[in-house]
């Protein structure tokens, strides 16, 4: 009996101690009076801009050349390798849209034998499982 009355106040000693905040009025929130107004918009300087009347294009919105000057600050020349080696691969008579006459009987295709396929079979995964056997 004295055991169960020792335990039941050491775990309201304990209850209590968690209590200790200092109550609902005390915590730290922020000041609801100490308000500050934001700075007022700014009309951009150059007055000479117009929207695009509807129905009309907009007048420079090339949307690759705007893409290409925000990555990379415009387009940049190639290298001579670079040059080389889309010459050699025949690039000036490449096919634009190749991906949209994929499935055309017309359409030539080299065959690259079993490596691909093999290489396509292959388990998905992360590398943990694999494993390098060499020689002695």
């Amino acid at each position: 009996m004295r055991l169960s009355h020792l335990v039941m106040a050491g775990s309201a000693v304990l209850l209590l101690a968690g209590c200790g905040g200092g109550g609902p009025f005390s915590r730290d929130r922020p000041d609801e009076f100490a308000v500050s107004r934001n700075a007022p918009l700014v009309v951009p300087p150059d007055f000479a801009l117009t929207p695009p009347a509807p129905g009309e294009a907009d007048v420079g919105s090339d949307v690759r050349a705007q893409a290409l000057q925000a990555l990379f600050g415009g387009p940049q020349a190639r290298s001579a390798v670079e040059s080389e080696m889309l010459e050699a691969a025949g690039a000036d008579e490449a096919v634009l849209g190749a991906r949209s006459v994929a499935g055309d009987p017309e359409t030539r295709v080299v065959n690259r034998g079993t490596l691909v396929q093999t290489i396509a079979q292959l388990p998905e995964g992360d590398g943990q499982e694999a494993s390098v056997q060499i020689p002695n």
